[in-house]
């Protein structure tokens, strides 16, 4: 992953207990269970109701490629709704995340130091505090930007500053994204 938006999304994947549907006629009769109807499923994937009936019949097996991406990604969104609000749930109130990444980090240090921003490969254990507050701001819809900036703040705090007890005031930016990656 190289967006803190999609490795919060895959993390939540990971607590999926049960298989996403395959196949696009298992995916579009989910869809139309889930969101009643074929009229409001058609208009999410901006085709017509009576290729949505096809679906749903198997009379069409395969998909065009960009329909089949936009598919998979909407029953994905809905998938077992509860399981992800649970991993959430705890996450954000006992268990915490871990956040994979390599990525530049720079520095906004006192006067005469020589904190030049690198390359740097870290896995962290951010509190359910962090967890929460990244949870919740992509849920709003945050730009990858703000999210960013919790998870340099979460990483400034626990990792470079270890809690306040050194490099006080140290400011971190979390820049030059290579890899992002979350775990529950």
């Amino acid at each position: 992953m190289d967006t803190v938006g999609e490795g919060l999304d895959a993390a939540l994947h990971k607590a999926f207990t049960r298989p996403v549907p395959r196949s696009a006629g298992a995916q579009m009769r989910y869809l139309v269970k889930r969101l009643n109807g074929t009229g409001p499923v058609a208009e999410l994937l901006g085709v017509t109701r009576r290729t949505v009936e096809r679906y749903v019949r198997n009379q069409i097996r395969t998909p065009r490629p960009e329909l089949a991406a936009r598919l998979e990604h909407e029953v994905r969104r809905r998938w077992q709704p509860g399981v992800r609000a649970r991993a959430r749930r705890q996450a954000a109130t006992t268990g915490g995340i871990v956040i994979d990444t390599r990525a530049r980090f720079g520095y906004s240090a006192a006067p005469g130091t020589t904190d030049d921003p690198r390359l740097r490969h870290l896995t962290v254990a951010l509190p359910p505090a962090y967890a929460d507050r990244l949870f919740r701001a992509h849920e709003e819809g945050a730009t990858e930007q703000q999210l960013r900036a919790i998870t340099a703040e979460g990483l400034g705090e626990i990792y470079f500053r270890d809690r306040n007890r050194r490099a006080r005031g140290l400011d971190v930016e979390f820049t030059d994204v290579e890899h992002v990656d979350f775990d529950l």
